[in-house]
C-alpha cells in the first residue's frame, strides 16, 4: 500500500456519528501504511447537490441545454467551476476511492449523488468508447463503505428488501464500473441503530481488514463486471 493515493468522498452531517468514525478510522489505518489520503467532507464542503448551467462558463446552447454536451466541452476548454475542477483533480491524483455514507432510501445521499453528477463528467470520466473495463479510470478501484438501517437477514434474495448486489447494481456497475472503476466488494455496516455504542467499536477490526487489503478484495457479481464487451450489446435472456 505505500505510497498510494486515497480520496475519501464523506457524506454525514454529524462528526459524532459512526459514519464518520469509519472514515477516521480509514484515515488513520490507510496513512499507517504508508497511503497519503484526502477527504472530500461534502456537507463540512456545503457542496452544491444540483447539476445546473451555473457550472458552466460560457454556455454553447442556452436555449437547448444539455448537462452532459455542456461539461464535456467546458472540461476540455477549462470553464468548469473551481468546484468541480478541484474535486477532479483530486480523483485523478488518487488510486483508490471510498464512499463513505449512511444508505438513503436504496442509494446514496442526495449530496452524494450530487458529487457524482458533478465530477463524474463527460469525457473527463467517460466517453462512448472509453466504458467499462475499457473505461478511463480503469487503473483506478472503489469502493462503497456505508451503513445501513436494516439488518444484513433483510437483503437477501428470497427477503424483503432483496438482494443487496442488485440494490448496488446501477451504484457500482451503472456509475463507478461504467466509468472503468474496478470496484471492490462492499464494506457494509449492517442496522447500525440496533448495534450497542458500546459494541460498535469492535466492528473497526472488520474495517481494518478491508481497507489494509484492498488490493486483494474480488469485485462482486464478477461473472457479469469482469467480461469484455463490445460498445453495444445486448445480454440474451437464459
Amino acid at each position: 500500500l505505500a505510497a498510494k493515493k486515497v480520496l475519501i468522498v464523506y457524506a454525514h452531517q454529524r462528526s459524532g456519528s459512526f459514519n464518520a468514525a469509519a472514515k477516521d478510522d480509514a484515515v488513520e489505518v490507510l496513512a499507517a501504511h504508508g497511503c497519503t489520503v484526502e477527504v472530500s467532507d461534502l456537507y463540512a464542503m456545503t457542496f452544491k447537490a444540483t447539476a445546473t448551467a451555473e457550472d458552466i462558463t460560457g454556455l454553447i446552447n442556452s436555449d437547448h441545454f444539455c448537462y452532459a454536451d455542456e461539461t464535456k466541452l467546458a472540461w476540455e476548454e477549462g470553464k468548469l467551476c473551481a468546484d468541480i475542477t478541484e474535486e477532479q483533480r483530486k480523483l485523478t491524483r488518487a488510486d483508490l476511492i471510498i464512499f463513505q455514507f449512511p444508505m438513503y432510501w436504496f442509494t446514496v445521499p442526495a449530496i452524494m449523488k450530487g458529487w457524482i453528477d458533478w465530477v463524474l463528467t463527460s469525457g473527463y470520466a467517460y466517453s462512448q468508447d472509453k466504458r467499462y473495463s475499457q473505461g478511463i479510470f480503469k487503473d483506478k478501484k472503489a469502493i462503497l463503505s456505508f451503513t445501513t438501517g436494516s439488518n444484513k437477514s433483510m437483503f437477501s434474495e428470497n427477503d424483503i428488501n432483496g438482494d443487496m448486489n442488485v440494490t448496488l447494481w446501477p451504484l457500482q456497475n451503472g456509475i463507478l464500473h461504467y466509468c472503468g472503476f474496478q470496484v471492490l466488494a462492499p464494506q457494509i455496516f449492517w442496522a447500525l441503530s440496533y448495534v450497542p455504542s458500546d459494541a460498535r467499536s469492535t466492528m473497526y477490526p472488520h474495517s481494518q481488514i478491508c481497507l489494509t487489503s484492498w488490493e486483494k478484495l474480488p469485485p462482486p457479481l464478477t461473472a457479469l463486471m469482469g467480461r469484455r464487451f463490445p460498445a453495444e450489446v445486448h445480454l440474451k435472456p437464459a
